[in-house]
């Protein structure tokens, strides 16, 4: 008799509904990890595309899951257009200049200008669909760009991916520091690892001085790093030259050396 997909102790008891899904039959993922912030606005597409950028620089195959449905930005970041191929075993991911695969909602659309208007449930199932219709094939790294907050997208990946760790996007105002803490309880309860915190828009570089200028006020995050005991695995200033990468479809060619750190805590998993 069927246990309504939950799993039973011994004397009993019932543990947790396991809510996780099967990867594609023709995929072969080593690890998946989330990137996640708890508020929108502060580059989170950007870290998320550094951070896959550089795994892909150390010989690694590494995949880009764009989970934010509604608001997709990294097909456009790098340069990538739709529809997706599929035939009868799935959906095959375009593959970026540097070799990167990415799924996101727009590649499978015709115009990816046309609004994605559909309710919670409908955007979760679509996420989950990433990951069990996408013909990956076998992949080091799995990087998950999740929707800003801790709402529906969030918290389907958390229950049906296999996530190994999570890294959390934060930029300096004092106000984040709530935000960031919502973030890390999330996962703390999903029992998913924080492997740390990343910092973007830290500050930005005068062209002719030098000088560093905190443009959205002083840094919190070694307070912030200290109170959730998670390190602090990166700070990235404000840089024109990615920026206009992004916008161009050229991100493949950028080398973010500021994420580093971050990329070196990923490949210890």
């Amino acid at each position: 008799m069927a246990e309504d997909n939950r799993n039973v102790q011994q004397g009993g008891e019932e543990e947790t509904p396991d809510f996780r899904v099967e990867e594609n039959a023709f995929s072969n993922i080593g690890h998946v990890i989330a990137v996640v912030s708890g508020k929108g606005g502060v580059g989170k597409s950007m870290v998320t595309a550094s951070l896959a950028n550089a795994l892909a620089l150390s010989g690694h195959s590494v995949g880009i899951l764009d989970a934010d449905v509604t608001g997709p930005s990294i097909p456009k970041m790098y340069g990538v257009k739709g529809p997706a191929e599929s035939d009868g075993n799935g959906i095959y991911p375009p593959t970026a200049a540097n070799g990167i695969e990415i799924m996101s909602t727009n590649l499978l659309l015709q115009d990816e200008e046309q609004p994605v208007i559909w309710r919670g449930p409908i955007i979760a199932n679509m996420v989950k669909q990433f990951y069990t219709d996408v013909i990956w094939g076998p992949l080091d790294f799995l990087l998950v760009d999740m929707p800003p907050g801790t709402g529906d997208v969030p918290l389907t990946v958390f229950q049906s991916l296999p996530v190994d760790g999570s890294v959390i996007v934060t930029s300096p105002q004092d106000l984040v520091r709530m935000i960031v803490t919502k973030a890390y309880n999330m996962a703390n309860m999903m029992n998913v690892p924080v492997l740390g915190l990343i910092e973007n828009y830290s500050y930005m570089e005068c062209p002719h001085c030098g000088e560093k200028i905190s443009v959205f006020g002083e840094s919190h995050i070694d307070e912030i790093a200290a109170d959730l005991k998670v390190p602090v695995l990166g700070r990235i200033p404000i840089r024109q030259d990615y920026v206009k990468a992004a916008d161009q479809g050229d991100f493949a060619a950028v080398n973010n050396t500021f994420v580093e750190k971050a990329a070196e805590a990923i490949l210890k998993l």
